[in-house]
């Protein structure tokens, strides 16, 4: 997964180092990001060296034992501390991070993948670029700074719509506009200088997450998943998608990695129209890991080719009182529960991986439901 996870000299496998803390890339008052560093877990493999934070050491003896029980890999060398500057300390390794940027640069310098992250992290670029390489994209005006917005960019705006920040995490920033009025408020909510874009609401329920890889000098597909939605809040993603439109994102795929991207980086994309013949709009490039890759990396090694993972409120708050007897994912029957996002249990959050088909995800649903 990505050139931190999939990298190759011969057929020795590089070692990494992965941390996957995700504090340097979030949204500020949301509670228990800090725990999330434990979902590179189950990516990694024997040999790899994984920094977590040190509020999951109570929870390591359980999470080992989890993944011991399904059949799924992992390091066991672990650093309890997500400082960058310990992957300065393991320079034979290769670099696994939620996010390259200027602090993951500073002690490992690639400034070819830093560059890249950054232009196409900025949702005004990845348009631009989504033009000029005819990758279709929903109606959409970008300008430098939110006091660029006139009256009459207000009244040809099509509504609904959205005013998003330019960069933007978590959806901060971004704020749907029914009308010419809601868009003139939410205009008054950007600091001066924000640069930002009004895009034209996409009319679907149907959304999908096409993943890819750079491993050094290869550009690979990943997978392409359905996003679970709650209204307009992402819940999680389900494998196989309905549609897998590589095409239709693969040209600023391909652009992207000659910039030197690395590792993973996903597209968000629309499915509309016709349901028999729909055209698909590219909305946004995440070029980071994102919430589909973790569940995609553990079903990759554990070989399931369907699965639902989703996020969960959970009651216990400790994965010693969480109870998966009976639903626990079975190599043999190729179903059942993983835990994927398991360090938030502290807090009472959960990302779960069901496998299996859909009556399958359905069953451990409702029974996984019961003990949360």
């Amino acid at each position: 997964m990505g050139a931190a996870l999939a990298q190759r000299v011969g057929a020795q496998r590089v070692r990494q180092i992965l941390n996957h803390d995700i504090m340097g890339c979030t949204a500020e008052g949301v509670t228990g990001n800090h725990l999330y560093s434990g979902r590179a877990l189950g990516l990694s493999e024997p040999g790899d060296i994984l920094q977590l934070h040190p509020d999951l050491r109570s929870q390591w003896a359980a999470i080992s034992a989890h993944y011991q029980r399904v059949g799924l890999s992992h390091t066991t060398d672990i650093v309890w501390d997500v400082g960058h500057q310990r992957l300065a300390e393991h320079p034979t390794h290769a670099v696994s991070v939620f996010f390259f940027g200027p602090d993951e640069h500073a002690v490992r310098p690639d400034l070819r993948w830093l560059r890249s992250v950054a232009a196409i992290n900025s949702k005004n670029t990845f348009v631009e670029v989504a033009r000029r390489l005819g990758v279709p994209v929903p109606v959409t005006l970008t300008f430098a700074s939110v006091d660029a917005i006139t009256a009459a960019d207000v009244a040809a705006a099509r509504y609904p719509c959205y005013l998003k920040a330019a960069v933007s995490v978590s959806g901060v920033g971004i704020h749907r506009c029914a009308d010419a009025a809601a868009l003139r408020a939410a205009v008054a909510r950007f600091a001066t200088g924000t640069p930002v874009q009004i895009q034209q609401e996409v009319a679907t329920e149907l959304f999908l997450n096409l993943q890819y890889r750079c491993d050094g000098t290869e550009l690979r597909r990943y997978a392409a998943t359905e996003q679970v939605l709650e209204g307009f809040a992402h819940q999680g993603n389900r494998y196989p998608a309905r549609h897998a439109p590589w095409d239709a994102v693969e040209p600023i795929a391909r652009w992207l990695h000659t910039q030197g991207m690395q590792g993973i980086f996903a597209f968000d994309v629309a499915v509309v129209g016709d349901k028999a013949s729909p055209d698909f709009l590219a909305i946004e490039c995440n070029p980071r890991y994102n919430g589909a890759s973790y569940p995609t990396g553990i079903a990759h090694k554990l070989g399931i080719r369907h699965w639902l993972a989703k996020a969960y409120h959970s009651h216990p708050r400790s994965l010693d009182t969480l109870n998966l007897r009976g639903i626990e994912y079975d190599p043999a029957t190729g179903t059942g529960v993983v835990l994927v996002n398991w360090g938030p249990i502290l807090i009472g959050k959960l990302v779960v991986l069901l496998a299996g088909d859909r009556a399958a995800q359905t069953a451990l649903e409702r029974a996984l439901l019961a003990r949360l």
